[in-house]
C-alpha cells in the first residue's frame, strides 16, 4: 500500500540528549496505528516531526510524499491540551470554522462552502447542537469532540491525536474510539496514547516508542513487550467492546 509517512532514519534532540534516535517507519494510507511509550519516550516530538514543526537533526521526513510544512493543509491535528483560553468568548461553531483556515480563501470571510462543512463534521462528531455554545460551558468529553471536528474541519487525509482521551471517562473514550475507527474507511489515523490494552481492539499496528522505535502488529502486543518498553513491571488489563 502507499506510505503517506515515511520516516527515515530520524535523529532528534532539545540541545541534549538524543529524544529520537534513528526512527524508521512507514504508515500506510487508510492504516488506523497507535503509537504508545513513557513518558519523555519522543512521542509528542515525532507527531511535531510529521507536523512540520520540527525539523530533525538528521534523516528525511516525507508526508504524502513531501515536506510536511508543504503538506500541513491536509493534515488535521488534535493536541493533548487546548492551546487556548478554555475562557476565551468563541462558540462551537466558530472554533470548527477555524478550521477551514488555510484551505479556504479568507478574503470576505467564510463560504457557505466553510459552513457546509463544518455542519457536516459537527454532526459527524455529535456536537452540531452544541453550536452556539461557548467552549467555556462545555465539558471535558465535549471540548474534545469539538476539537476533533475542528481538525476534521480541513478534511485531512491524515488525522493526528495526541492522548485524545487524556481525563475523560471511559464511555467517552469508547465512542471517541468507536468514531475513530469509522473515519479510519477514509483516511489515515495516528494516535497517541498510554492505554495499550484499550488502543489494541481499534489499531492494526502499534508503534512502541521509547527514543528508538520498534513496530508491533496488535496481535504481537504481550508482557514482555510492554514491560521491556516502559522498563517497569506493567499491568495489562483487557477491555470488551460491544
Amino acid at each position: 500500500m502507499t506510505a503517506v509517512v515515511s520516516l527515515e532514519d530520524v535523529t532528534f534532540s532539545y540541545s541534549g540528549p538524543k529524544v529520537l534516535d534513528r526512527i524508521n517507519l512507514e504508515i500506510s494510507e487508510h492504516e488506523f496505528i497507535g503509537l504508545v511509550g513513557p513518558n519523555a519516550g519522543g512521542k509528542s516530538t515525532l507527531l511535531k516531526m510529521m507536523l512540520g514543526l520540527l525539523k530533525p537533526l538528521a534523516g528525511k521526513v516525507r508526508v504524502l510524499g513531501d515536506k510536511p510544512e508543504r503538506s500541513c493543509t491536509q493534515v488535521g491535528y488534535v493536541p493533548q491540551y487546548p492551546l487556548f483560553s478554555r475562557e476565551f468568548p468563541i462558540t462551537v461553531e466558530q472554533t470548527v470554522l477555524m478550521g477551514r483556515l488555510g484551505v479556504s480563501g479568507m478574503f470576505g470571510g467564510y463560504r457557505r462552502s466553510d459552513r457546509e462543512v463544518a455542519r457536516r463534521v459537527m454532526l459527524e462528531t455529535e456536537v452540531a447542537d452544541l453550536s452556539s455554545r461557548q467552549l467555556c460551558t462545555l465539558s471535558g468529553g465535549q471540548l474534545q469532540r469539538v476539537l476533533m471536528a475542528r481538525a476534521l474541519a480541513c478534511e485531512p487525509r491524515i488525522l493526528m491525536l495526541d492522548e485524545p482521551t487524556a481525563n475523560i471517562d471511559m464511555r467517552i473514550e469508547t465512542e471517541i474510539f468507536d468514531l475513530l475507527k469509522k473515519l479510519s474507511s477514509r483516511m489515515t489515523i495516528i494516535v497517541v496514547s498510554h492505554d495499550v490494552g484499550f488502543i489494541s481492539g481499534y489499531v492494526g499496528r502499534v508503534a512502541c516508542l521509547n527514543r528508538t522505535l520498534v513496530c508491533h502488529p496488535t496481535a504481537a502486543i504481550d508482557g514482555d513487550t510492554i514491560r521491556s518498553l516502559y522498563e517497569a513491571d506493567v499491568k495489562m488489563v483487557e477491555h470488551h467492546h460491544h
